[in-house]
């Protein structure tokens, strides 16, 4: 692409500028195709001194009932509610944190509830409208992908149950990381062709010196163009570099030793298809094959950040037994809204489920849970009139002995949530002296989850 054509050129698209970068090259390189070479980790614990802290969160899309979800006690002697009771086998692994409001807002319902929990601002309009809406911040997961992953072979992970592109997690304003949905595509990611178990010896491309070279030359063109541009195009650029930052950070890990991790092993691969059974999509399948399989991505050490999302914002998902599709019944159903309970059990059991997957693998004298924090949330506190206090949190895991598990903390009175995003900072070890914006920030967290 000639200095001519960079000034002509309007409304680069990430896509078009680097294809456009790429081909004035003598090679031509497609990005998403290297992932496909990249093998093993690259964090050396072999002398098991110590496990790294992940941390994660998984989302089901619209809300709880409060009056059947939040626990009766305070403290470590609560009593399960009954939309938690499916949690029964996990219950010391799981603390329930209720009482706090998003204290921004509510503009976009089922929207603004996740922004304020996940980085602690309002949604931000693109254009006039909130239809393109983004987040104002990176989101928890990727402050912590920020802060831990150059140690590890994918920056963070992004799931979904649900066939979705939709996205919560955002590396910034305008940068969304959508979701693999795919069971198969995931488990190719992961524990394809390049997949070596840590202790074995790694089979390094004979091509990776090649490859490297030509990631160094794309990032020199892209350097060269930095004059050429304007501001909002120059921070597209740098969204690149950051990109081919971590693709090259990524194939180092070729040339290191996987690490001596006693529980990574490659797991069994899902079905290529999970089709629709009878108009309704096989959500329990589908979850519980990604579930194990992020366990073990954690287990190998492959990611210390992910997010996975059971259910979309605004999901109308047809769950079995149900007449309608969940946000439907939310609105729809009248009374206690029975259908909509049921539903909410299933949800509840499967995190559950994923919450057990975790805690089976064995790490030192404990468990992978004992490393790390997992943040469960929904959408908003309830489906029906879209509220956003009292909001449905549970925190898990031990984060490296930072954080209570086992507990019901009721704020004793309404709290800001962004509070729980700075208590989870802290206990992961990021130096941070706030979380949030505007009216959502916050200088404290809640001393009663530390440990």
């Amino acid at each position: 692409m000639t200095r001519s054509m960079l000034r002509s050129q309007r409304g680069l698209s990430r896509r078009m500028l680097l294809r456009g970068l790429l081909a004035g090259g003598a090679v031509a390189v497609g990005l998403p195709a290297l992932e496909v070479f990249l093998g093993p980790n690259g964090d050396a614990l072999a002398d098991g001194s110590g496990f790294p802290t992940r941390f994660g969160w998984w989302f089901f899309g619209n809300g709880v009932h409060a009056n059947r979800w939040v626990p009766a006690g305070n403290g470590p002697n609560y009593e399960l509610s009954e939309q938690l009771a499916p949690l029964a086998t996990v219950k010391d692994q799981v603390t329930v944190v209720s009482g706090l409001r998003v204290d921004l807002p509510n503009s976009v319902p089922h929207g603004s509830g996740p922004a304020g929990i996940l980085y602690g601002g309002p949604l931000q309009k693109v254009g006039d409208s909130f239809d393109n809406s983004t987040f104002g911040a990176p989101t928890l997961d990727q402050v912590v992908a920020q802060a831990f992953g150059d140690a590890t072979r994918f920056r963070s992970l992004e799931v979904a149950v649900e066939r979705t592109t939709q996205t919560l997690s955002y590396s910034g304003p305008g940068a969304p990381n959508p979701p693999e949905f795919s069971p198969a595509a995931l488990f190719q990611r992961l524990f394809g062709p390049g997949f070596v178990e840590p202790g074995s010896e790694p089979i390094l491309d004979p091509k990776l010196g090649l490859r490297r070279s030509v990631l160094d030359a794309v990032s020199e063109d892209a350097k060269s163009l930095q004059k050429y541009v304007s501001a909002s195009d120059r921070l597209r650029l740098q969204q690149h570099y950051d990109g081919i930052r971590a693709l090259e950070q990524q194939i180092a890990k070729l040339e290191e030793d996987p690490p001596n991790l006693a529980s990574c092993k490659k797991p069994m691969a899902p079905a290529e298809e999970y089709p629709d059974e009878g108009g309704r999509p096989q959500m329990s399948a589908i979850h519980r094959v990604h579930a194990d399989t992020l366990a073990m991505a954690l287990a190998c050490d492959a990611t210390r950040a992910f997010s996975l999302m059971f259910s979309k914002p605004v999901s109308n998902v047809l769950y079995p037994g149900a007449s309608a599709g969940h946000h439907q019944l939310t609105h729809d159903e009248p009374g206690e809204q029975p259908e909509v309970h049921k539903i909410i059990l299933q949800i509840v059991t499967e995190l559950a489920y994923f919450i057990e997957a975790l805690r089976k693998v064995p790490e030192g004298d404990g468990t992978l849970l004992d490393h790390m924090a997992l943040l469960a949330l929904s959408d908003c506190s309830f489906g029906k009139s879209h509220a956003i206090d009292n909001y449905p949190l549970l925190v898990v895991g031990g984060c490296n002995g930072a954080l209570k598990r086992g507990i019901h903390y009721h704020a004793p009175a309404p709290e800001s949530a962004s509070k729980l995003g700075f208590t989870l900072l802290r206990a992961l070890g990021i130096p941070a002296t706030s979380f949030g914006t505007e009216k959502g920030v916050v200088m404290d967290g809640i001393s009663e989850l530390e440990a």
